[in-house]
């Protein structure tokens, strides 16, 4: 039979050329769907990326604080030292037991920092005042100038 199955595929074998071309280009159209969709992606979240919320700031003020017999100073001086009043204090782990040791969360404390003291050694008397439960800290600093 000649118009078996058999016969048919080897005729169109026999005529399909063999010979296929190499593609030496590479084919860009899928890259560049990509490229646009990552731009599309950027251009969306960008803007709510770098929104801010509107938030009305304090504005500045001075208040003058009575300083009462009741009233503890913590200083850190230029070098980063602590102290508790007058008394040098070793580090703020000490200074945390011995507010702790004062039994008072309610009595003011005032934080004098040097205006040169880093703040990697102010932030340790920060967190000892929290730690030790003090409730009432302020920061003293010097009035602006007029």
């Amino acid at each position: 039979m000649i118009g078996t199955r058999a016969h048919r595929r080897s005729l169109a074998l026999q005529s399909a050329p063999v010979e296929q071309e190499v593609i030496s280009t590479i084919n860009t159209t899928p890259l560049v769907d990509v490229m646009l969709v990552l731009l599309i992606i950027f251009l969306i979240t960008v803007p709510v990326a770098t929104a801010s919320m509107s938030v009305q700031l304090p504005k500045e003020r001075s208040e003058q604080r009575q300083v009462t017999p009741k009233t503890l100073n913590v200083s850190v001086d230029r070098q980063g030292r602590l102290y508790l009043g007058q008394v040098p204090v070793a580090d703020a782990a000490e200074l945390g037991r011995q507010l702790q040791a004062l039994g008072d969360p309610d009595r003011p404390v005032h934080l004098l920092a040097d205006r040169d003291a880093p703040y990697g050694k102010v932030e340790p008397a920060l967190q000892a005042l929290r730690s030790a439960g003090m409730r009432q800290v302020s920061f003293v600093t010097e009035p602006a100038a007029p």
